[in-house]
């Protein structure tokens, strides 16, 4: 057998031991088999490792997708019951015919029987004369002094630059004012107002002096 023979049988024998045992002849093929003769062998080997990787990638995620029905087949969710919804009984509305509490019309009425009713102590302020310092707020007045006259105190007040002399009993500002009494440094008196729920009412008032209200302020 001549050399040439001797190499191509060592070469064919050589590639038969590769295809059936990959991992232990790959170096010899590489170091035995001339370089342009491994390019090829070297790609179908290449080809071959790929697709028995391939292979068993997919084996394994069929195998996943197996075990996830079967999880999925045999996990049953539990969710509570939901409760039968209740009956709803609509009440009928039997006041359609009386009267609206929130009418208009109602309102009128009701202001028009306070006016002719109106309250005692609002009823008495309207039935007298009415005094020249109730034009003036009393707020607009100060105190500047009082006198004694046949032992009866007058208090001195200032109002829109005039002076005046007023006694108990008298009346001033818008509120139907009324002095009840007079010392040296205030005027007391009784206004009638409404309340917040709109009655009239009494309520208590003072007109300092002025020279003790410049004190309070400091």
């Amino acid at each position: 057998m001549t050399a040439t023979e001797m190499t191509a049988t060592e070469m064919t024998a050589r590639q038969m031991t590769a295809m059936l045992s990959p991992e232990l002849c790959l170096a010899d093929q590489t170091a035995a088999i001339p370089s342009r003769a491994a390019r090829p062998l070297a790609l179908a080997l290449a080809l071959m490792l790929g697709t028995g990787l391939l292979a068993g990638c997919e084996g394994e995620t069929q195998q996943l997708q197996e075990w996830m029905e079967q999880q999925r087949r045999e996990v049953r969710p539990s969710v509570a019951p939901l409760a039968a919804p209740k009956k709803f009984n609509p009440v009928p509305y039997a006041n359609a015919q009386q009267v609206d509490p929130f009418s208009t019309q109602k309102l009128s009425v009701a202001l028009k029987q306070e006016s002719k009713q109106p309250n005692s102590l609002l009823a008495a302020e309207m039935n007298r004369r009415k005094e020249p310092l109730e034009a003036f707020p009393l707020d607009a007045m100060s105190m500047v002094g009082s006198v004694a006259k046949a032992g009866r105190p007058f208090a001195l007040l200032r109002v829109d630059n005039l002076l005046y002399q007023v006694k108990a009993g008298d009346y001033l500002g818008q509120n139907y004012g009324r002095i009840l009494r007079i010392t040296e440094t205030e005027v007391a008196l009784r206004e009638v107002v409404q309340d917040a729920a709109g009655e009239w009412t009494e309520r208590n008032a003072t007109l300092q002096l002025q020279e003790r209200a410049q004190e309070k302020a400091r």
